[in-house]
C-alpha cells in the first residue's frame, strides 16, 4: 500500500494474481508497466473475478457475491433440483447433539462444511449455522448431513446473495456485539456474535461459544 497527500495506490496479491486499485490512474500504470517489465503480467482490465469471488458494478456501486461457487457447491452435493427453503437452520437443534448415531461419510461432511465457510464471505445468514456445524468435523453423523442440505437449499434460494457497496458510502467503520447466556444446550456455554460495517455495508459477521470459571468464594 503507498499513499500520499493526493494518491492512494494498494495491490492485493495472491499467489500469481494480483488485484490493483487506487484513486490515480497515471500512477497505477506506472505501477503495471514496472511489474511487467519485471516479471511479465498479463493485464485482464477492470475486476470481474476473484478467487470465486464475482465483483458487478453499477452507477449505484459495486456488488460482490459468489454465485457461481455457490451453484457449484450445490451440484456437487446433487440437490441442484431440490426445493429451496426459507431458513437455513432447523427448528429442533437438539438432536445435533445426538452422539448415538453412527459416523456418517465423515470426508464429505468436512469438505462441504469447508466450502461453506468460504461461502460465508458473502452470505452471512449461513454463518452461525455454518459455525455450529463445523463443531461436529470429527463425527458427524445423519442430522448433520440433514443440516447440511437444509443450509445448501436456503442457498438455492439466494445464490446471488452478497455485499453491495453503495456509491455514496462513507468509510466509517462500526461494530456491534451481543451476547446469550447459557444458550447452548449441550454446554450451557455464553454464546456471543458481532458484526462489522464499513458504512451501511456489513462486511463481516461471527458467532462463538465461550464457557467460563468463576469461583465465588464465600457462597459455597
Amino acid at each position: 500500500m503507498k499513499k500520499t497527500s493526493s494518491s492512494f495506490i494498494s495491490l492485493l496479491v495472491y499467489v500469481d494474481d494480483i488485484i490493483l486499485t487506487g484513486n490515480n490512474v497515471s500512477h497505477m500504470r506506472e505501477v503495471k508497466q514496472f511489474f511487467n517489465e519485471n516479471f511479465r503480467i498479463k493485464d485482464l482490465g477492470q475486476l470481474s473475478v476473484f478467487l470465486g469471488l464475482e465483483v458487478m458494478r453499477s452507477k449505484q456501486g459495486i456488488h460482490v457475491n459468489q454465485r457461481k461457487y455457490a451453484i457449484d457447491i450445490l451440484a456437487d452435493r446433487g440437490i441442484l433440483a431440490a426445493k429451496p427453503c426459507n431458513t437455513p437452520m432447523m427448528k429442533n437443534m437438539k438432536i445435533m447433539f445426538e452422539q448415538n448415531d453412527p459416523i456418517y461419510k465423515e470426508e464429505a461432511h468436512c469438505r462441504a462444511v469447508e466450502r461453506l465457510i468460504y461461502l460465508t464471505n458473502t452470505i452471512f445468514d449461513i454463518n452461525y449455522a455454518v459455525q455450529f456445524l463445523s463443531q461436529y468435523m470429527q463425527s458427524p453423523n445423519e442430522h448433520h448431513h440433514k443440516a447440511i442440505n437444509r443450509i445448501l437449499r436456503y442457498i438455492k434460494g439466494t445464490p446471488s446473495q452478497g455485499v453491495f457497496f453503495p456509491c455514496d458510502n462513507n468509510m466509517l467503520l462500526k461494530a456491534f456485539s451481543d451476547s446469550d447466556w447459557a444458550s447452548c444446550d449441550l454446554t450451557q456455554r455464553l454464546t456471543t456474535g458481532y458484526c462489522v460495517y464499513i458504512g451501511s455495508s456489513l462486511i463481516f459477521i461471527h458467532h462463538s461459544s465461550s464457557s467460563f470459571y468463576l469461583r465465588l468464594d464465600g457462597y459455597f
